[in-house]
Parts: structure tokens; sequence; C-alpha cells
């Protein structure tokens, strides 16, 4: 289904964990583009959350093709995530679409969804993985590390990260090959509060920034 309008086309993909979704910006392909941004949302929302909906808007103009993933479970409805190894079956079931348009895929993700990129990355051949609110750890548990996933990878990655964020903020992430970039002020969604000084539209043009510029050094 293609809507003009908002220059976005949806294509319902099956998978193993059953019916999933990808949302792609532009709606039809165009000739300068390098990379398609693949990015799955979290176990708490879908993919309406400001920093995908940020992503989409301003990635398309410096020739990256963005497709925001919907996981099986939300498309069927359902409130609560799955295990991590059904979203990583739905994921893996997604790549052959995501390939299609025979362009390097970064694989992305927010929280939940930045999991399953750095889990599957090089076992699907991503070209690079982007990161958003990576939860290194579940709020007050520091001790219940999820860095291993973060660091086998396996291909360039970028995390970006609230500077508030109770699931890790960015001096709590350990050494590696990745960049990390910090949003000042933002929780795991990227919300800031108005005491901050920082506006949301301000808080997602770092992001925005961010990501643009390192996608144009893959």
């Amino acid at each position: 289904m293609s809507t003009p309008e908002t220059g976005r086309r949806t294509e319902t993909v099956d998978t193993d964990a059953g019916p999933a979704r990808i949302t792609w910006f532009p709606a039809q392909p165009v000739k300068n583009a390098r990379l398609v941004l693949a990015v799955g949302h979290g176990a708490g929302g879908g993919i309406e959350t400001r920093d995908l909906r940020a992503l989409a808007a301003a990635l398309p103009a410096h020739g990256v093709t963005v497709a925001l993933v919907e996981q099986p479970w939300r498309v069927a409805g359902r409130k609560i995530a799955p295990a991590p190894k059904t979203l990583d079956t739905g994921w893996r079931g997604l790549w052959p679409a995501l390939t299609a348009p025979g362009l390097p895929v970064v694989a992305g993700g927010r929280s939940a969804g930045a999991r399953v990129a750095c889990r599957t990355a090089k076992e699907l051949g991503a070209h690079a993985v982007l990161a958003l609110a990576f939860p290194l750890h579940p709020p007050g548990r520091p001790e219940k590390s999820r860095k291993d996933e973060l660091l086998a990878a396996g291909v360039p990655t970028l995390v970006v990260q609230g500077g508030n964020d109770p699931f890790g903020r960015p001096a709590e992430f350990p050494p590696g090959e990745y960049g990390i970039t910090e949003v000042p002020y933002g929780d795991h969604g990227f919300a800031v509060a108005k005491r901050s000084g920082l506006t949301e539209d301000q808080a997602m043009e770092v992001l925005t920034a961010a990501v643009t510029a390192w996608l144009s050094t893959l």
C-alpha cells in the first residue's frame, strides 16, 4: 500500500514468527539511495516513537532509505513482547525483504530492537548496527549487564543514548569498538524535561545529526 501524501509505503512480510510489517521511507526507491537503514521498535511501543519518526523524516534526503520494522507481535495486536529468540526469528524472516532493494543494510533498533540488531548482525551480513537507547541493564540493576550483546555485534556500531537513560547512561557503557553519542538529558525514549533547557526538536536534531554523520562514513 502506497501513501503518496506521506511519502511512505507499507509491506507485509511472512516470517516464522508470524506476519511482520515494513514501512518504507520514501514510498518509491530513489536513484541516489546508497544504504537501507532498517530499524526495529522496542518492547514498549511501535514505530511511532519520536526517534524513529525523526530518522524517517531526515535521512532520505541524505541517500538513506529508511525501513521501520514492526515485529509480528505488534502486527498481531499483542501488548507484550515475546522472548528474545522469537524476536530474532521475526527479524531474520524480514531480512530478505530488507535486502531486496540491492543496497547495503544497516541493522538498527531502539531498546529491545537494538538488542535484536546486535545479536543477529554478523549472521545476517548487516553492514553496520545502529543501537538507539540500548538497554545496557534493567533500571537499578547494573549487575545484569547486556554488554556482551553489544560488544559481539561484530560490525561498525553506533550507540545513541539519552544522558538520563535509566537503562544505562553513556558513562556506564564499557570500552569497545563502537561509537556512542549522548542526547543530553534524554530518558529511555529521548524525552527531555522542560527544565533542561533543551526542546524535543533540539534533542532530535542531536540524534539525527549524529546518525547522518555516522552513516556518511560507512
